[in-house]
């Protein structure tokens, strides 16, 4: 990593434009950090790291073409010792967990950065990990949940798509009345009170994405 006396090398990975602005503008106000690249989507993310080596990344975590959390994996699987930080809309706690457990340093919502964000950068060049106070709530807050099956996640992914039983029953290559099963067992673990309850709640905690109800 850098010595003391020059300035963190950062990645800036986002689709939007605007957003990579902003951080730009913000980061130019510190003396001990500067952007040296920046990248529009996954991939963009893995070859200009390859480029530029940078100490610290930042990663929005949807992107066209590839996600932030599979340049993630790919550029630490590629470089261990990348230090990442993602930055995203998106609170759910199975999406931070997912994150944390291949590799970020650090997990930022988009709507809370300014202080937080440089504070953050430091830390994490430190050697330290962080998570938002916003991010850290929903961890808490679901920490002793039971765990959908990937099985499960399949039925609800399905269920989100607007897919009744015996479709899904079809899709999986199962029973319906084990379709029917794992419905039970879904609205159980997520304490939703019907189907279309426990999609919102899949959306909203990681556990499925948007992009699944396209499939």
């Amino acid at each position: 990593m850098s010595g003391e006396s020059s300035p963190i090398r950062i990645l800036s990975v986002d689709d939007h434009p605007l957003f990579r602005t902003g951080i730009a503008a913000l980061l130019a106000t510190q003396p001990d950090m500067a952007i040296i690249a920046e990248a529009t989507n996954g991939r963009e993310a893995i070859q200009q790291f390859r480029a530029h080596r940078p100490d610290i990344t930042l990663m929005d975590l949807q992107m066209p073409q590839m996600n932030g959390l599979d340049a993630l994996i790919a550029i630490r699987r590629e470089f261990p010792e990348a230090w990442i930080i993602m930055l995203t809309t998106y609170s759910g706690d199975v999406q931070i967990m997912r994150a944390m457990q291949v590799g970020a340093r650090a997990y930022l919502l988009k709507n809370a950065l300014d202080n937080e964000l440089l504070t953050t950068i430091r830390a994490v060049h430190g050697g330290k990990k962080a998570l938002s106070a916003e991010a850290s709530f929903e961890l808490a807050e679901h920490s002793t949940s039971e765990a959908l099956t990937p099985a499960e996640i399949d039925v609800l992914r399905l269920i989100a798509g607007g897919n009744a039983n015996k479709e899904i029953a079809a899709r999986l290559g199962v029973t319906e009345e084990t379709v029917k099963g794992r419905v039970k067992n879904i609205l159980a673990k997520l304490g939703a009170n019907d189907r279309t309850h426990a999609a919102v709640i899949g959306l909203k905690r990681g556990i499925i994405q948007s992009t699944d109800l396209n499939e």
